[in-house]
């Protein structure tokens, strides 16, 4: 038994020797290694049995596994970056832009020569020791003394700042109080000939990086310089933003991450947080039982071994909250570059640098992400595609994939531009591209049954709109606004959702009653409340509109929206509901052709409304011919290409008095 308990204790002080060499070649910061070479020692004196050992044992063996130091380079060639997203990604102009303005950045930063001050007032010294550091590649600027320094300390930023310790007008030391209350990001190595122990610990003490002696060795100065700027450099080093990229689904902002990690030269890794309701998901749980699990931030970093990748949070707009807890709250350090440097999981329980991350949202809508969490994103949207868009991205990316998964690689059949487009206008609406796939496979799926039972027989096969509508049966979408009569009390409205932009048809109807508002449709509060301010305003502009003034005494006004079963809110409905209610009222039909969107007061004056790009696809993707927008939104309306407009008239408007006309027959 001795010799068993011996050859147990052997083993486990042979298993914490080889854990002691891995802690000490992971290469941690100084604190990390310091907190595990601890735990080490306490489990030295803690026996193999026990719980505690196992658990820490887990913990060392995680903590050395992460990557402290390993990262991958930045590839920042601007071409190469523009040609990958472009390759890989057809429009999303204003998203490409502001990536490459990222790496723009990036590369400046990191190319720029870091900046050095000689401050002594003997001339031939300062002169020597600017030669010495000029030849290391550095920028240097010198000053003659304390009050000159300072003077370009205001004016242009130093990383670095070796100065001697006596100067007849302001010394040293009191250079190194200025200079740390001032400029705290600048470090400062003093010099003197006068080299004392006091005024060494004075100076550390006042915040200096280093005190060296006359003479001077230059090794010695080269070594202390470049370690100085090494640790500068690191603490103004650009930070990974945090973008949010909002958009309809199907709209590529997943594989938009890809990208960007490709052009980059990254790693990249994807966490779906849609669903999440335990903030432990995000910062892990205690070392207090054997289960215990560091949370998935960490985790996947672990795993993709690399501390700088691009790393992208799904669906961050459908993240849960319970009693478990509030992640959307606990992802706020995550995110947020000013906190991020020192994020603490709580199962590793020392910091973890985070801020050379490339966070990367997604979500179809920013409405529900809490305020504080979308404080610290920089939202960018990517909007639905046009028809144009769509039919590159079907015939560069879409069909040949499909007919890759398909089997046809073969004999790939052709896929005219007019069969994409009858996809595109006939069996599909929507902001995104998947259900146009989704049609593309199942076209290419029919074809490939065809060989078969043709005896496997593959022949060069053309796509033409007539076999779209022989594979995929009677068209599914209809052209409402132009295959519709117009009529009385209907109007055409352009509304925005998290799927993109859509029509909406405002029925209102009159019929005997006491004065009541019937309203039906699936109507959010919001649209409720539009619709009685739409039926006040014309209440009280009645005689303006040539309507009998007590239209509503002794009747009802129901106002429906159909398709029940959706729900629908917000504000821009407001005008389309004034204008059916004026339709009734006046027997003037609507016309179907124009669409209508805005925000209607009491005083008849029209608000800007969201979502005008994807509202003026929604209007030239069913036929309208012209759309109704308020005049404040003209600076977005200017924004948008020629070929999102199309056809498409539009007209802006600040009252309801001006489109009267334009509206009613």
């Amino acid at each position: 038994m001795a010799l068993f308990g011996k050859y147990e204790e052997r083993q486990q002080l042979e298993e914490l020797e080889e854990l002691r060499q891995e802690v000490l070649g992971a290469q941690m910061p100084e604190s990390v290694e310091a907190v595990a070479l601890r735990e080490l020692e306490k489990l030295e004196k803690t026996p193999v049995e026990a719980a505690e050992y196992t658990i820490g044992i887990n913990h060392l063996e995680y903590l050395v596994s992460l990557p402290w130091s390993v990262h991958t380079k930045d590839n920042l060639d601007l071409s190469r970056a523009e040609r990958v997203l472009n390759e890989q990604h057809a429009g999303l102009h204003q998203v490409k832009a502001r990536i490459l303005e990222y790496l723009a950045v990036r590369t400046l930063k990191l190319q720029r020569k870091p900046r050095l001050m000689v401050v002594d007032d003997e001339e031939i010294a300062r002169t020597n020791l600017q030669h010495i550091l000029e030849k290391e590649g550095y920028q240097v600027a010198t000053a003659a003394n304390g009050v000159e320094a300072l003077e370009q300390m205001n004016s242009a930023g130093f990383e670095l700042v070796l100065t001697d310790l006596r100067m007849l007008e302001l010394g040293g030391m009191e250079l190194l109080e200025h200079i740390k209350s001032r400029h705290v990001g600048t470090e400062v190595v003093i010099i003197t000939g006068y080299a004392s122990v006091d005024s060494a610990l004075e100076a550390v003490q006042k915040g200096a990086y280093h005190y060296l002696s006359k003479p001077l060795k230059i090794d010695k100065v080269r070594t202390i310089v470049q370690q100085a700027l090494t640790e500068t450099q690191w603490e103004h080093r650009p930070k990974g933003p945090v973008f949010c990229f909002s958009g309809p689904p199907g709209t590529g902002k997943t594989s938009l991450g890809r990208s960007i990690a490709s052009a980059l030269g990254r790693k990249f890794v994807r966490l779906s947080v849609g669903g999440m309701r335990d903030d432990a998901e995000i910062r892990g749980h205690r070392r207090s039982y054997a289960g215990a699990m560091p949370g998935r931030i960490i985790d996947a970093i672990r795993q993709v071994g690399s501390r700088n990748p691009v790393f992208m949070l799904d669906e961050i707009d459908k993240i849960g909250q319970d009693f478990h807890g509030d992640p959307a709250s606990a992802l706020l350090e995550v995110l947020d570059p000013e906190q991020n440097d020192h994020f603490l999981d709580y199962y590793l329980d020392v910091p973890f640098d985070l801020s050379s991350v490339m966070f990367i949202a997604t979500a179809n809508y920013v409405d529900p992400i809490p305020r504080a969490l979308l404080d610290r994103l920089e939202v960018l949207t990517l909007p639905g595609y046009t028809d144009q868009e769509k039919k590159q991205i079907a015939q560069d990316f879409l069909v040949p994939r499909q007919i890759e998964a398909t089997g046809l690689a073969s004999s790939p059949p052709e896929f005219t531009s007019e069969a994409v487009g009858k996809i595109i206008r006939a069996y599909t609406r929507e902001a995104g591209l998947r259900n146009l796939e989704r049609e593309i496979g199942s076209i290419c799926r029919k074809i490939a049954r065809e060989i078969l039972q043709q005896g496997g027989q593959s022949r060069p096969m053309t796509v033409t709109p007539k076999k779209v509508e022989q594979y995929l049966g009677p068209r599914k979408f209809h052209y409402e606004v132009t295959e519709a009569k117009d009529r009385i009390g209907v109007t055409t409205g352009l509304v925005w959702t998290e799927t993109g932009g859509d029509i909406i048809f405002v029925e209102a109807a009159r019929m005997k009653g006491e004065k009541g508002l019937i309203l039906t449709g699936s109507l959010g509060e919001m649209m409720r409340e539009s619709a009685r301010a739409a039926l006040s305003y014309v209440r009280s502009n009645a005689k303006q509109f040539q309507i009998a003034e007590d239209f509503y005494d002794n009747h009802d006004i129901h106002i429906h929206v159909p398709a029940g079963a959706i729900p629908k809110d917000g504000p821009s409905a407001g005008l389309t509901i004034a204008f059916a209610l004026i339709s009734l009222l006046t027997e003037r039909p609507a016309k179907r052709e124009v669409a209508i969107t805005g925000e209607l007061t009491l005083g008849g004056r029209i608000l800007p409304v969201a979502g005008v790009r994807e509202k003026i696809l929604a209007a030239g993707s069913v036929g309208a011919k012209t759309v109704v927008f308020p005049a404040k939104n003209q600076v977005d309306l200017e924004n948008l290409r020629d070929e999102i407009r199309g056809d498409l008239e539009v007209v802006l408007a600040e009252s309801v008095e001006e489109v009267v006309d334009l509206i009613l027959r």
